[in-house]
């Protein structure tokens, strides 16, 4: 079917109206500190895995994290197929189900761009219809299945916290597509834990199932494509490029980057609630360094080759090993939410991440594949808890392991943690437990002290640096990462001193001089200011030139 005819358009088609209209259609709010960092046996693997996490950082991380919201809708002619909802005979664009049904549409490409221009013009002067709470109606929402956590915690169950407020005390269906026997007892618990107002209330029922009327939850993050943007507002100053961002001129890449920089009311809420429930309850028993193992005998049983040799070091620094399985969804919860540090391969338990304290370090290992399909689906979780998110992409376990594996008929490959990838992540985890180790080469030393530093942990970068001052001298390297430290903490003189040693290591370097015009200025230190400038005029006169332009402030001292 063409688009039109397929999805519905809120703006005007029947079926659609909202019990409840959001102050905003979006805000926006500080992003987490997430970064990804090669650990590879191979060099030529570690600079492809480093290519693509540059590329994602420069091009498809926004400036600020975009919050849609999520609201209660009523509609009309409903029917729920397979894990997707319709009204009227179109398809909702809700959420995670509207975005993969754009994915599988054969129009992908021209038609769903030319489809998402109409709506826009068409809705120019449009509002959405808005309507009240009728009696005697129940509540449903889809359900991309019943056995993957991943997806039930992160689409499915914020979708819950719509109800908050709006007074409804009816019954609440959740529709699944797959067979009742692969349904998972997670599903569930998780109501019965964080919403016990609806206790004898929550019906899961397999789809297809039709209502006359019915009571939905509607993500709003497609609704921007679908409406103009005089209307919903324009998110095209956060994008760091236009390669990955198209702005209203929509394209599958421009739709997939929204999805790793914003996140749903409904997941936001779904924190909070989930914190709340923990409240003065004694969960002195779990640990605070843990690394989360894979239950035996899952349906995925894609166990890390090299992971026994992970925990036997991970022990040593006072992590304690579980499954998540082990524990009731509230431990599951204050674990998240008491730990310092997690580790884990890539999987589903990353959706536990939603309730991660702040200060926390989710540790990752993953592969490359991991960093080119599924890195970005587990963003929104880190910005929703704003811990820090912190990926080792190693080598994958197949015959040919610096291959890039098929989807298709491979599947997600599973993680082989060499013993240099394993001496790559446990240097970090060391250091992050105030164990700096000692390196032999000033090289890594700068490696491990970066990776600390853009992950948020200048102190440990600082210990990494102390703990190797006697290689910092004439070491261009280690002295910038020594300023980087002291511009961390707004330490401008620290800065300075140790700018005009990376000078002095390496004097053919402008770029030096460039950051010292800056320290100089953030210090509001007119002398040495001047004393930069001179420098620069002398010895990169081009490069001060270029630097000045379109800057009246540093004309003004030329």
């Amino acid at each position: 079917m063409p688009p039109e005819a397929l999805f519905l358009n809120p703006g005007r088609d029947a079926g659609f109206a909202l019990l409840a209209e959001p102050a905003q259609w979006w805000r926006l709010r500080a992003p987490a500190v997430i970064e990804g960092f090669a650990a590879s046996v191979d060099d030529a693997m570690n600079a492809r895995i480093d290519t693509q996490v540059r590329q994602a950082k420069r091009h498809r991380s926004f400036a600020k994290v975009v919050e849609f919201a999520s609201v209660p809708v009523l509609l009309t002619g409903a029917e729920f197929r397979k894990s997707y909802a319709s009204a009227g005979g179109k398809c909702l664009l809700n959420g995670a189900s509207g975005a993969r049904m754009l994915n599988r549409h054969s129009g992908e490409g021209d038609a769903i761009q030319r489809y998402f221009a109409e709506c826009q013009a068409a809705n120019e002067g449009a509002s959405l219809p808005l309507t009240t709470l009728p009696e005697g109606v129940d509540f449903a929402i889809e359900c991309r299945n019943t056995f993957n956590y991943f997806h039930f915690l992160t689409e499915t169950l914020g979708q819950l916290c719509v109800l908050d407020g709006l007074g409804f005390m009816g019954r609440v269906f959740i529709h699944f597509p797959n067979h009742e026997a692969k349904t998972r007892g997670f599903t569930g618990a998780f109501v019965a834990a964080l919403f016990p107002e609806l206790a004898g209330r929550v019906v899961f029922e397999r789809a297809p199932k039709s209502y006359d009327r019915v009571v939905s939850a509607y993500g709003t993050m497609l609704t921007y494509f679908q409406m103009p943007p005089d209307w919903v507002g324009s998110l095209d100053a956060l994008a760091p490029s236009d390669l990955a961002w198209h702005g209203h001129a929509v394209s599958r890449l421009t739709r997939a980057t929204l999805a790793m920089n914003s996140l749903d009311s409904g997941l936001v809420a779904l924190r909070v609630r989930a914190l709340r429930a923990i409240e003065g309850r004694d969960f002195s028993h779990l640990p605070k360094r843990v690394y989360v193992a894979r239950a035996p005998g899952q349906a995925r049983d894609r166990r890390m080759k090299g992971e026994a040799a992970l925990v036997e070091l991970l022990t040593a620094f006072g992590f304690v090993s579980l499954c998540f399985e082990s524990l009731t969804p509230l431990e599951q919860i204050a674990l998240m939410a008491r730990a310092e540090i997690m580790v884990s391969q890539h999987g589903a338990g990353f959706a536990n991440m939603l309730f991660a304290n702040p200060d926390a370090t989710v540790i990752e290992i993953g592969t490359l594949q991991t960093a080119q399909s599924r890195w970005g689906d587990f963003w929104p979780l880190a910005h929703a808890s704003g811990c820090r998110y912190v990926t080792f992409f190693a080598d994958h376990d197949r015959a040919d392991p610096l291959g890039e594996p098929d989807f298709a008929t491979e599947g997600m490959v599973p993680v082989h943690l060499t013993d240099r990838g394993l001496g790559r992540l446990m240097g970090y985890v060391a250091a992050l437990c105030g164990h700096a180790p000692r390196l032999t080469l000033p090289a890594d030393v700068a490696s491990l002290a970066g990776q600390l530093l853009a992950s948020a942990h200048p102190d440990r970068a600082e210990a990494m640096l102390d703990r190797h001052r006697d290689m910092q001298p004439g070491d261009v390297d280690l002295c910038l990462l020594q300023a980087e430290v002291h511009k961390a903490r707004r330490e401008w003189g620290g800065e300075m001193m140790a700018l005009h040693a990376a000078l002095e290591a390496d004097p053919s370097r402008w770029q030096t001089l460039v950051q010292m015009l800056w320290c100089a200025r953030s210090g509001d230190n007119l002398e040495v200011l001047i004393w930069v400038i001179r420098r620069m005029q002398g010895d990169f006169p081009d490069r001060l030139a270029d630097l000045a332009k379109g800057r009246d402030w540093l004309q003004h001292l030329l």
